[in-house]
């Protein structure tokens, strides 16, 4: 199977021939089929049977010819878009949500999305709403980094957004809600640390920008089933560089304190060993928990302690986001995207 695009044999002086744009029209006169036939195999479409050898002849003379399906056509043909806009997160993640957001491109990508990450930092919610509806997508899944107000939601709905999903610490009225249960994440460690017979418990909060979303609540966590206990939670500011857990280190014997939960594994790793640098033992002197359940704390010595949370996987979300665009998935309301609970290592 060959076939040339009609092209200018020269460009202009200097310049190399400018190659002609195949079309799905050039497609199919390749493949000896109709353009409704080329449109039906390359948007996958199933309410028309086609036969596999077709179906291959289109696929090949689509290869052959450098032909990609034009998305803005598309769209307007079928007044709405395959695609899916997550927002790109504008602060620190952990290994854990990274590997969250992987996996829902991923099973996404299965179920014939094509997934947009927009840089949306410094947008208000709604400014950042209509940049949203401006590429028309079939839905937005939000991570928290932007606030998706009623009014957001109002604007991306009126611009034929078919559903709008947030995943964060509280719901968002209008949306598809996954609450991620923070405070849930420190009270489970300080419960822990207190069953141990620990009194007074050091609490981590990176002082990193962004990372308040995520630690105000596990605080927050961590003070309840403190108080409900009787026992002492200090919030310990900390930067993720050696210098300032060691400056911390170094302030430990007069902070009084028998045990520390460290925000997440990648703080606890750094502060454990800053603490063992400086002569404080762990778990003897010190109990120390993390969280997330990284692979890299079952290497120490002693062992990290750890919050193992259980998120929601990246395909059920993807089955969400195809339901509420499909219309099947329901009233908009709020559910529970994670469980929180402690493996207990040597560290505590």
């Amino acid at each position: 199977m060959s076939q040339s695009i009609e092209q200018p044999a020269d460009g202009p002086a200097g310049r190399p021939p400018v190659r002609a744009v195949p079309t799905s029209a050039d497609v199919a006169r390749l493949a000896g089929v109709s353009r409704a036939t080329v449109s039906y195999v390359l948007n996958n479409t199933s309410a028309v049977r086609i036969s596999e050898p077709t179906r291959e002849r289109v696929r090949e003379a689509a290869r052959e010819l450098g032909y990609v399906p034009h998305a803005a056509a598309r769209t307007l043909r079928a007044g709405h878009s395959r695609m899916v806009l997550l927002p790109t997160a504008h602060v620190p993640v952990g290994p854990l949500y990274s590997r969250f957001h992987n996996d829902l491109q991923w099973a996404l990508r299965r179920l014939d999305y094509t997934v947009v990450q927009y840089g949306s930092v410094g947008l208000a919610p709604e400014d950042a709403a209509r940049a949203w509806a401006e590429l028309r997508p079939a839905a937005v899944v939000s991570t928290g980094e932007v606030e998706v107000t009623p009014e957001a939601v109002e604007i991306l709905k009126r611009s034929g957004v078919k559903a709008v999903i947030t995943v964060g610490t509280r719901p968002s009225d209008g949306t598809h809600s996954l609450v991620l249960d923070q405070p849930r994440v420190g009270a489970a460690a300080v419960e822990h640390l207190i069953a141990t017979g620990r009194r007074r418990i050091g609490v981590v909060v990176p002082e990193e920008p962004g990372l308040a979303m995520f630690s105000g609540p596990r605080l927050e966590g961590a003070r309840r089933a403190a108080e409900a206990a009787g026992a002492t939670v200090v919030p310990l500011p900390l930067a993720y560089t050696e210098e300032s857990a060691e400056e911390l280190a170094g302030r430990w014997p007069g902070l009084a304190l028998d045990a520390v939960f460290a925000y997440n594994d990648e703080y606890a790793m750094l502060l454990m060993r800053a603490l063992q640098d400086a002569g404080t033992t762990v778990p003897e002197e010190t109990a120390v928990v993390g969280a997330d359940d990284l692979l890299l704390g079952r290497l120490l010595r002693p062992r990290l302690s750890t919050v193992r949370i259980d998120m929601m996987l990246g395909r059920e979300l993807a089955e969400l986001v195809d339901n509420a665009v499909n219309g099947v998935a329901g009233s908009t309301d709020a559910r529970s995207l994670l469980d929180s609970r402690v493996v207990r290592r040597e560290s505590s």
